[in-house]
């Protein structure tokens, strides 16, 4: 029998294998083909946005690479690296194993053997881990387009919530580090449409048990109109949204205080509110740095980036970590035990940058001194006339 026929003898076993639910993985081994230290193909099924996939696991010398794939196609390729450069396959079910083996005569070997799997692995994408935010049984979700009635999320809001509980996630982690009955009110600066502020809300209710009360701020009135009535229908008691700017609330009673996205200078807002306020945590993901660029921008000093930040690209970059640095440093200089870092919440997201301030034990007089010698070191060196924050805060 011609090697092809094996071949699709084998085809047509992964075809049932998958139709009857028996399918548990694909190997590919023995590779004598052209492509430079690939050595190995992994395949298993899984399950992206509610569509079933083969997910190949390319094995090189150094270096592994995965690619999803639609079963149809995954099908074909798998036949035609069968024909081209795989000299043996083997296919794991639950019911047996099958393996093709093309010896280096030529002669093949199609052989089956008792099952070393009994149970199909889980097909599941994302993380096989607890979210902190269910979807099953909160209207919130519901009212926000989030899911339907039933807590299936919709397919087009699947990037949404995986976004909003990576952000609990990361809040969760923060909260944990404070003192229990710390977080009695918490800010959102900045709203929007509310998604994080009722997760927050469900968060701190339904998981952690605490009676904190959380406030929206929003600008647009629209917003604001429309959150508050989802909190109504989802008896969200202690959750509030009201309109007006970051400037102009008063927080002087928040404990945490977030800012995400908050554009320029109004990050600088935030952070001056939850200083002043003496917050317990800060938490801001800020954009725009339009402020510090246009400050480097109008003096041009020569400095040893220059060669860099001739290019507006390199200079936009330049100016989002000077701008984010001294607000760390800012908020060391008032006791903050600063963290900044870059996570990418999903592969439909860019990433952001968050800066968080974990409120500490008060800095000595020298330290504080260093820490404004610092600030302006970095200022003079960056030809930064002053940083927003600075000026709010009087430094």
């Amino acid at each position: 029998m011609p090697v092809s026929e094996y071949i699709e003898q084998f085809t047509i076993a992964l075809k049932e294998s998958l139709n009857a639910a028996t399918f548990v993985k694909l190997s590919l081994g023995n590779y004598k083909g052209e492509e430079e230290a690939l050595k190995q193909i992994l395949i298993r099924k899984v399950v992206i946005k509610r569509e079933d996939k083969l997910a190949f696991t390319y094995r090189y010398k150094t270096r592994d690479v995965v690619k999803n794939y639609a079963v149809d196609e995954a099908i074909s390729l798998i036949t035609d690296y069968l024909e081209k450069g795989f000299k043996i396959g083997t296919l794991f079910t639950t019911e047996k194993d099958l393996i093709l083996e093309e010896l280096n005569n030529g002669k093949v070997v199609f052989r089956e053997s008792k099952a070393s799997s009994v149970a199909v692995p889980s097909a599941n994408h994302d993380k096989e881990k607890a979210r902190l935010i269910k979807p099953e049984a909160k209207s919130y979700l519901t009212e926000l387009k989030i899911t339907d009635a039933e807590g299936k999320v919709f397919k087009n809001a699947q990037d949404k919530f995986r976004q909003i509980n990576h952000y609990i996630e990361i809040l969760s982690s923060l909260i944990k580090e404070l003192p229990e009955e710390t977080i009695k009110k918490v800010a959102d600066m900045g709203s929007g449409k509310g998604y994080l502020t009722f997760a927050l809300y469900d968060y701190l209710h339904s998981v952690l048990k605490l009676e904190t009360e959380v406030v929206g701020v929003e600008y647009r009135q629209d917003m604001v109109d429309l959150c508050n009535q989802i909190a109504v229908k989802s008896t969200f008691d202690r959750l509030n949204f009201v309109q007006g700017t970051i400037e102009d609330y008063n927080a002087e009673d928040v404990n945490l205080l977030i800012a995400l996205h908050a554009c320029d200078t109004a990050t600088d807002d935030a952070i001056f509110k939850g200083i002043k306020a003496n917050a317990e945590l800060i938490v801001v993901a800020p954009c725009c740095h339009k402020q510090i660029r246009r400050e480097i921008e109008q003096n041009k000093v020569k400095n040893d980036v220059s060669f860099l930040t001739k290019y507006g690209i390199f200079l936009e970059r330049q100016a989002e970590m000077v701008t984010d640095g001294i607000r760390a440093l800012i908020l060391e200089y008032f006791g903050y035990k600063t963290k900044v870092f870059e996570f990418i919440s999903d592969a439909h997201t860019p990433k952001n940058v968050l800066v968080i301030g974990v409120k500490g034990k008060a800095h000595s007089a020298e330290r504080k001194a260093e820490i404004l010698q610092r600030i302006k070191a970095s200022k003079e060196y960056f030809g930064i006339g002053y940083h927003h924050l600075e000026r709010l805060l009087k430094l």
